[in-house]
Formats: C-alpha cells, sequence, structure tokens
C-alpha cells in the first residue's frame, strides 16, 4: 500500500518506519517544520504523490486543518488520523468531498519512531472506520503484528481516559516511589519485581483481585505512617490522591482524619 504521512512526528514516523519495513511504500512526508527525527522518506515540497492512504499524525488540534490541507493538494482517497481521543468527524470534510475516513490508533508509547516502531509488533490498535477502509487497516495491523479492536468513534473519550490510566497514571505513582525510596536510601531499582509482579497479577486476576498492602487490609495507622513520611518530604499531596484512589479500588472508606492536606 502506498502510504503518505502529514505531520510525522512521534506517531507518525513509528508507523512509518514499521509498516516500511513490512513491505509499504512510504511515498512522502508533508511536514510544516523542520522533523525532528530522520526518517528515510523523501519529504513532498510542492506537488504530492498519490497515495492509496494519506495519514495525519498531527497533533489532536491540528488535524481539521490538516485534513483540509489534504483536500486541496490530494484527489479523494482513504484518510485516517492517529489519535485515540478525536473523533473520525474531525475529517469530515474529506468525507464530504468523497475521502473514505477512519482513525487508527496503536495503543502504545511512541517516544521516537525508532523505539515506536519496534514496539508496535505485539501491542494492539483501535480501529474506526468502516467498509473496505476497515478492511485494509485491518490488513495493515496484521501485517505490522497488532492484535486490531474495533472502537466506536463515541467511545474515544472512555478509550483514551482509560489508555492515560493504564499508563500516565502509572508513572505517576512511580514517580512518587522513586521520590520516597531514594529519600530512604533505597535504589529506585529495588522496586522493579515488585512492580513487575503487580501488574502481571492485575492482567492475571484483574485489578481490584491484585490489590494487597495496608489499605487493603484496612491498616489505617500504616497508612498515616506513610503519609507522615511523605508529607514531610513535601509529597503529601501526590502521596494522598493516589491513596484515596486506591481506597475507592479497594472498596473502603478514607478515614476523614487522613485527608488533611
Amino acid at each position: 500500500m502506498k502510504m503518505l504521512l502529514v505531520g510525522p512526528g512521534r506517531a507518525g514516523g513509528s508507523l512509518a518506519l514499521a509498516a516500511a519495513a513490512v513491505g509499504h511504500q512510504i511515498v512522502g512526508l508533508v511536514a510544516r517544520s523542520p522533523l525532528r527525527w530522520d526518517l528515510p522518506f523523501p519529504m513532498v515540497d510542492r506537488e504530492w504523490p498519490s497515495a492509496d492512504l494519506v495519514v495525519i499524525a498531527t497533533r489532536d488540534s491540528d488535524i481539521a486543518a490538516a485534513a483540509s490541507e489534504v483536500a486541496g493538494n490530494h484527489a479523494p482517497s482513504s484518510a485516517i488520523h492517529l489519535s485515540g481521543a478525536t473523533s473520525v468527524e474531525a475529517l469530515a470534510g474529506l468525507a464530504a468531498l468523497g475521502w473514505k475516513i477512519g482513525s487508527f490508533h496503536p495503543l502504545q508509547t511512541l517516544p521516537d519512531p525508532a523505539t515506536g516502531a519496534a514496539a508496535l509488533s505485539g501491542s494492539w490498535v483501535a480501529v474506526t472506520a468502516g467498509g473496505d477502509l476497515r478492511r485494509r487497516l485491518a490488513s495493515l495491523a496484521d501485517d505490522l503484528g497488532m492484535t486490531k479492536f474495533d472502537l466506536a468513534d463515541s467511545a474515544k473519550p472512555a478509550y483514551h481516559a482509560g489508555a492515560a490510566a493504564a499508563s500516565n497514571f502509572l508513572l505517576a505513582g512511580l514517580d512518587l516511589a522513586e521520590r520516597l525510596l531514594r529519600d530512604a536510601g533505597v535504589p529506585f531499582a529495588a522496586a522493579a519485581p515488585l512492580s513487575a509482579e503487580i501488574l502481571e497479577n492485575a492482567f492475571e486476576k484483574g485489578p481490584r483481585p491484585a490489590l494487597t498492602g495496608p489499605i487493603a487490609r484496612g491498616d489505617w495507622e500504616t497508612v498515616k505512617a506513610q503519609l507522615e513520611a511523605a508529607r514531610k518530604l513535601g509529597l503529601g499531596h501526590q502521596f494522598l490522591l493516589l491513596a484515596e484512589a486506591t481506597a475507592v479500588t479497594a472498596g473502603v472508606e478514607f478515614p476523614a482524619g487522613l485527608v488533611e492536606r
């Protein structure tokens, strides 16, 4: 399949490298500013090459503007964006001109194109499209070694919130853990086996059955001591937020006496 990328940043660059590695042709990259990474594909200057699939890989707020640029430079074909949060309706202007539209969102962290391309195989990808475009995106997912799943356009906000909770929120907890452990003179690496086991248990048993520790067993004196230690380091607010969220998961009421921030 011939693919043209508009706004090839982390996600677009990752997809381009991975797709090219399995035999797809990247016919060009369209960028408004210099690329942050070297990508082995031709830059589009004036005339846009013809493509079977135009991939809009800009930030979410720029998708609609990029779609307008696509409409003015390419005959009707198929176009997708890579956002897990933005509605496919951001491409409605293209659909009105006869384009087939959809989205293709890899459920994976893509910090840079090379790392991201390597991470795509084995990851899951959300496909929002219908008809022939859905079939072609499903085939692309198969080529990339990804597990595809259909995502309703209306479900995107909840889906993306879940993705953030499964990734960004984990890092918030680990950042807090690193700072507390450092103060205790303990290497952050010491927590790696614990974190790995918790994650494995969560995906095997479910997050709630996997939960252990003082909050799950209602040991509030221990939680109070933990919170006091965090407050001495100026980390009380972060610790309390995560502790209260953990109480919700455990299905227990967080003591009002510990809530002072």
